[in-house]
């Protein structure tokens, strides 16, 4: 019983030591990439917004360690100054580091006013048009996704 006590006490300090050692900050290191441009690259930002599978949710300074997939939508960065931007992202990465650093690795990204919105609404009907004539499930699913994309970028657009 001893024994169970002291693995307990040392099981106990060694978390209480990783906490304090994680290395809390009070501001985020963020790099944004996707594979046709870089919008952060290890800027000191307050706080973002990202939309995932999981559930969209913030990420402050002081967020535990994630790893989580994004799915179609807006990633929205508060930025120091007071300033928002606002990306969307088609699919990606975000990993949340014990530093407090944030990484956001996107499929496809541009910023809201790069989108247009008839263009947006084109690619969602015809997304929605390939799904409804999909005859195999590897189209069927190809197009599902695509259908997804559209419709969240035409909500993004509006």
């Amino acid at each position: 019983m001893a024994a169970v006590r002291s693995f307990s006490r040392l099981l106990s300090h060694r978390t209480l030591n990783r906490i304090i050692t994680r290395g809390y900050a009070d501001e985020m290191k963020f790099t944004f990439a996707a594979g046709n441009q870089i919008f952060y690259d290890g800027a000191s930002i307050k706080q973002v917004d990202v939309p995932s599978f999981s559930g969209a949710f913030g990420i402050l300074p002081k967020h535990v360690p994630t790893l989580a997939v994004l799915k179609p939508g807006v990633v929205t960065v508060f930025e120091n100054d007071g300033s928002v931007k606002k990306v969307f992202v088609s699919s990606g990465t975000v990993t949340i580091n014990e530093d407090s650093s944030v990484q956001i690795i996107a499929e496809e990204a541009a910023t809201i006013d790069q989108l247009d919105l008839a263009a947006a609404r084109e690619v969602l009907s015809k997304a929605q048009s390939e799904l409804s004539s999909a005859t195999t499930d590897q189209a069927k699913a190809e197009a599902a996704i695509a259908v997804e994309v559209g419709e969240a970028l035409v909500k993004a657009a509006e």
